[in-house]
């Protein structure tokens, strides 16, 4: 298979199964929220930021490291080595994960007794522990594949694993029924732990069948890989565990300063659980759509910045920035516009339909951040990233401590408002810097925000219409006839040629895939 057609094969099945994967656990995550309840969200999510760090120890660079050690053995002249180089990968992702694992394992009552304020978390975090080896070793597995340009492998362990996943939760709840919050919360985890470890094993299965495609002769390690590695994974591990330290913090924090206004833990767990489990994961849906346009111009991005094609670069950005704007101001309106229909479809909540009234507005600056801070990365400029989010979670933990205890959710819906308006702003303007590109006023805002009014007019006129048809019509039916309209008085002047302009992508770029697993939304 050619090289152009590998790599948009490659692209179009990662951003269909991460619609797919997407999609599937947004709707178990509606039916979870019916199980559990706003409260079990809440220590879910609570239970999550303390796991996340564990996971950042343990996988940060992981993939990273695999797929450049592997690729840069397979173009050398010993490419048999390959092997050797994912064998030393692995085995120090799994020496990671069981460290971070037993330190999870008992560590976990001071961790959810003083850390999270919450003792219903230590069984949850003492059943999550077991996963993480298994999932740094798939991290190293799924980085080989990347390097040998074959996502298949990573994609149809991912599917499996949330299948199998899923089920067991379903499984494990109704054993659990009516033992508590704390219980089910912890069945949920049982269930992700089991769904970590088939993934792992079914990407070992993978992996012993394409080995023996690999050359023949020597597959021992290179005798320089272990300088080679830790070049790439020190400061990966560094940045990003300081990173999910913080946002662990903050995590820990909310809950904890809401409990001071609302004067009840349950209630506090219950807002927090409705916004960080309910909401956002609605917000950030669509986002899998724009997966695609990362997948497709990021590694062009990367190429274009390292020759110095500086014409290239700022044209490829400025299609980014215009689809991504153009894309997110339609979401954001619509998500603005359905807010209360949308949480009393998904999750029978008023609650959660008046943090997306809140957050609508902000999903432009939501994604746009997303992909620039990708952009960003891919011109390597990592440490201005870093930069800026160390500074973003310290000012939020500040604002966390003062207004929360005096405005409550409130005032947790203004510091999510300043953190993603200071980020967003922050990144797009070293973008531009770095690219030496102009912001397009025109382009990128007032013509979409323009083209949006009338679209958002027609979805009201539309739904108002369908009144006695129930909310999914409304939305459904309502939201396709504003979009289309928007889509067609954007297509002539903007759309059109931007979406044309990515045939001048590079032939034989690889899509890239974070070294974090995607599309996880259980």
């Amino acid at each position: 298979m050619q090289k152009p057609t590998l790599y948009l094969k490659n692209a179009m099945l990662l951003t269909l199964s991460g619609f797919a994967l997407r999609g599937v656990g947004m709707l178990f995550r509606v039916w979870l929220a019916a199980w559990i309840g706003a409260e079990g969200m809440g220590l879910y999510q609570l239970s999550l930021s303390v796991y996340n760090l564990a996971v950042t120890f343990s996988t940060a660079g992981i993939s990273v490291a695999a797929t450049r050690l592997v690729a840069e053995e397979l173009a050398g002249e010993k490419s048999g080595r390959a092997a050797g180089a994912l064998g030393r990968v692995a085995r120090t992702g799994a020496l990671l994960g069981i460290a971070a694992g037993a330190l999870q394992f008992f560590a976990a009552y001071p961790a959810a007794r003083y850390l999270l304020g919450d003792a219903r978390a230590e069984l949850s975090l003492r059943l999550l522990a077991p996963s993480l080896p298994f999932m740094a070793v798939a991290a190293a597995l799924r980085g080989y594949f990347l390097a040998r340009r074959r996502v298949a492998p990573s994609v149809e362990s991912q599917m499996a694993e949330q299948l199998l996943r899923i089920a067991m939760i379903v499984w494990l709840l109704r054993r659990v029924e009516g033992w508590g919050v704390g219980w089910a919360c912890a069945a949920v985890m049982l269930g992700g732990t089991a769904g970590e470890i088939f993934s792992c094993l079914l990407m070992g299965v993978f992996w012993l069948r394409d080995r023996r495609s690999l050359p023949a002769g020597d597959r021992t390690a290179p005798p320089d890989i272990a300088p080679r590695l830790w070049r790439i994974l020190l400061p990966l591990e560094g940045s990003r565990c300081l990173a999910s330290g913080l946002a662990a913090a903050e995590n820990a924090l909310v809950p904890a300063c809401l409990a001071l206004y609302t004067g009840s833990r349950a209630q506090a767990l219950a807002q927090y659980g409705a916004l960080k489990g309910m909401a956002l994961p609605v917000l950030f849906f669509p986002f899998s759509i724009l997966g695609a346009l990362a997948t497709l111009l990021l590694p062009e991005i990367t190429e274009a910045h390292i020759r110095d094609r500086s014409g290239q670069l700022q044209r490829l950005l400025a299609r980014m920035l215009l689809l991504t704007t153009a894309f997110s101001l339609l979401g954001g309106g619509m998500f603005t516009l359905y807010a209360r229909p949308l949480g009393q479809l998904l999750y029978g909540s008023g609650e959660v339909g008046l943090y997306l009234a809140v957050l609508g507005p902000l999903t432009p600056l939501m994604y746009l951040e997303s992909m620039v801070d990708g952009a960003l990365k891919g011109m390597g400029q990592q440490m201005a990233t870093f930069r800026y989010s160390l500074q973003d979670s310290v000012l939020r933990i500040l604002l966390i401590l003062l207004a929360l205890p005096r405005l409550g959710i409130g005032g947790f819906l203004g510091v999510m408002a300043f953190s993603n308006a200071f980020t967003c702003l922050l990144n797009l303007r070293r973008l531009l810097q770095v690219a030496g590109l102009r912001f397009d006023l025109l382009q990128w805002a007032l013509r979409p925000a323009a083209c949006l009014a009338p679209a958002l007019g027609l979805a009201w006129l539309v739904s108002g219409r369908l009144a006695g048809g129930g909310l999914a019509v409304q939305i459904a039916v309502g939201g396709a006839a504003g979009a289309l309209l928007y889509l067609a008085l954007m297509w002539p002047r903007a759309l059109q040629p931007a979406l044309c302009g990515m045939r001048e992508s590079r032939k034989g770029a690889s899509p890239s895939i974070s070294d974090t697993k995607s599309s996880k939304t259980t």
